[in-house]
């Protein structure tokens, strides 16, 4: 008799997602064409790459590109950062304006860089400030606001209780919990416990998030944190298909097959060809080379091809390129042959 996981429908705010396997905000990854190919592979929700508050910035190619959501599937959600409540929720209130149907704020980002502007997880230094932060947000718009947050800026200094107990009092919507603190990156092997009282201690949905990159370890997690939902992040770079993998693997307790080398091919194409087209043929050829690398690693003959690819500077010939290399992999099988399994490679 096969497991079946039985879950509840995850609700933020008025929307009901599809499912409760999530794609986790990556600066530099999760654009708007990567989000809507996790959607379109089963993920149930996705949410853009981080935006910086500072209205100095909004005008940039940069973050008008972060926060472009035209045609991607509802709900669509925007990541906003920064240390100053009102110019946060002067922030939330623009992105609305322009079809953000739910907020999320980042506490958890541990970057140096985002960091050192008190930013990200720094503010988890600062209850009071977090307190004030939250409530200015969830007062400016009539929309959804979600907090992804670190269990501490610490060991020594672990406050993910109260944190998620502040939230709460604010109105926050859902939680995500990384299952690491700031100082430790992303070392180590994630604290399933701090979520799992996290969970145990506050009436919100929360969502588990470190190192999941497999079906049973999604299965795992969701079990031993009582969590209502999964984010993954770096298991989906070049593999976006972990979501129906996952998915699949909940409701059935089977696995599906790897996919098709035909497939991957056609999602390659498709993927490029989107990527090209929202950033343009010079910055997209460059932004594309770090996803092709992910998606041919560990494939036979991958690292080579990933140093030849980086030379090439037009879109055709990098299409050409990646669709000779998968035309290859056929000569190994119908399916994905990966010289070491995607679970070493994303842990």
């Amino acid at each position: 008799m096969p497991f079946v996981f039985c879950h509840d429908a995850v609700n933020i705010g008025p929307y009901q997602l599809r499912n409760n396997v999530f794609v986790a905000p990556m600066a530099g990854v999760t654009d708007r064409p990567f989000r809507q190919l996790c959607k379109q592979l089963g993920a149930g929700y996705a949410v853009s790459e981080m935006a910086a508050s500072d209205p100095r910035l909004w005008a940039t190619e940069k973050t008008s590109r972060r926060i472009n959501h035209d045609g991607e599937m509802a709900p669509r959600a925007v990541q906003i950062a920064g240390a100053d409540p009102a110019m946060l929720a002067r922030c939330a209130a623009f992105n609305v304006e322009r079809g953000a149907q739910i907020i999320d704020i980042n506490m958890g980002c541990p970057v140096k860089k985002v960091c050192n502007s008190w930013c990200g997880s720094a503010l988890l230094q600062h209850e009071p400030l977090v307190a004030q932060i939250l409530a200015a947000v969830v007062a400016a718009v009539d929309v959804p606001v979600t907090l992804k947050f670190r269990t501490g800026w610490d060991r020594a200094h672990k406050n993910a209780l109260q944190i998620a107990r502040i939230a709460e009092d604010q109105g926050i919507a859902m939680l995500t919990l990384h299952g690491r603190t700031r100082a430790d990156g992303y070392s180590g092997a994630a604290e399933y416990d701090t979520i799992a009282a996290v969970k145990a201690a506050v009436g919100i949905p929360v969502v588990a998030n470190g190192d999941i990159d497999s079906p049973e370890k999604a299965k795992f997690v969701l079990q031993v944190t009582g969590a209502d939902a999964i984010m993954i992040g770096r298991a989906a770079q070049g593999r976006p298909w972990i979501f129906r993998e996952i998915v699949h693997y909940l409701d059935t307790g089977l696995h599906l097959p790897p996919p098709t080398i035909a497939e991957v091919r056609a999602l390659m194409q498709e993927h490029l060809r989107a990527h090209y087209a929202f950033y343009g043929d010079y910055l997209g050829v460059r932004t594309a080379r770090k996803h092709i690398g992910w998606y041919v690693r560990d494939l036979q003959g991958g690292e080579l091809f990933r140093q030849r690819m980086n030379g090439l500077e037009e879109c055709e010939a990098q299409l050409a390129a990646v669709d000779s290399f998968f035309e290859m992999q056929m000569l190994y099988g119908e399916r994905l042959q990966y010289t070491s399994t995607p679970e070493v490679l994303a842990a």
